[in-house]
């Protein structure tokens, strides 16, 4: 049986590289992003990996029903769901005294109101398959930095969700971890990757770690892991 997975954010930057490995390694995905054209293209894109693999999915994590809908959908295309992975974020940074309400409302609610979401409209697919949902923090969720309360606030208040979340579901044979990653070569915070980024974690990379979780035999999980570039650039 293929098995299938859901990854939130997955048009581009780290969800877009654990798609590429769950398919090179036979499993099926779906990749969502707020819109549908979007998420159609980079779909077209991993189908070129393994042709029928992927699917596109509009959605908002900020929307319950949203969320829903794509696991819905989800269901109807493959009949199951083995793999959640809550990957989509964002980056507000400014000082507080020039952080506004708005910046600090998207932040939380995507970051961390919207994990609340996914695992809430995924639990009872993962349920059916003794699954896994893996959120992507961020090193940021362990150590604060200036500029940064918005973001550090969402990251910490996700790690600890999610490994409070863990204690609940291993109850239900669901796995959960949250994968905390320093700089990766991504879109994040209006960057775009280039050559100078090859010091970085790599999207693969990332990829890598989420194939390695869903592989450990069913007695052990690795909870929480932090990931850092082997060497990164001297200030």
């Amino acid at each position: 049986m293929t098995k299938v997975a859901l990854i939130t954010g997955g048009s581009k930057g780290i969800g877009y590289g654990v798609a590429e490995v769950l398919i090179k390694n036979n499993i099926k995905v779906a990749i969502t992003s707020r819109t549908q054209e979007s998420a159609d293209a980079a779909a077209a894109d991993l189908n070129k990996i393994k042709e029928g693999y992927a699917i596109g999915i509009a959605s908002d994590v900020r929307d319950y029903a949203s969320q829903q809908n794509a696991v819905a959908q989800v269901i109807a295309a493959w009949g199951r769901l083995d793999y959640f992975i809550a990957n989509a974020g964002v980056g507000h940074f400014a000082p507080i005294q020039s952080l506004s309400a708005e910046e600090w409302n998207e932040t939380i609610d995507i970051n961390l109101t919207g994990v609340f979401y996914s695992i809430k409209a995924s639990l009872e697919a993962l349920k059916a398959t003794k699954g896994y949902f893996i959120s992507i923090a961020s090193l940021a969720g362990a150590n604060f930095f200036e500029s940064a309360s918005a973001y550090n606030a969402s990251k910490f208040g996700l790690v600890g969700f999610t490994q409070a979340i863990m204690l609940d579901l291993r109850k239900d044979g669901i796995k959960v971890s949250t994968i905390m990653p320093g700089s990766v070569a991504t879109y994040f915070n209006n960057h775009t990757p280039n050559e100078r980024d090859a010091w970085k974690i790599q999207p693969e990379d990332i990829g890598q770690i989420v194939h390695d979780l869903i592989k450990m035999p069913a007695r052990t999980l690795p909870s929480k892991i932090e990931v850092r570039p082997t060497m990164p650039l001297s200030k």
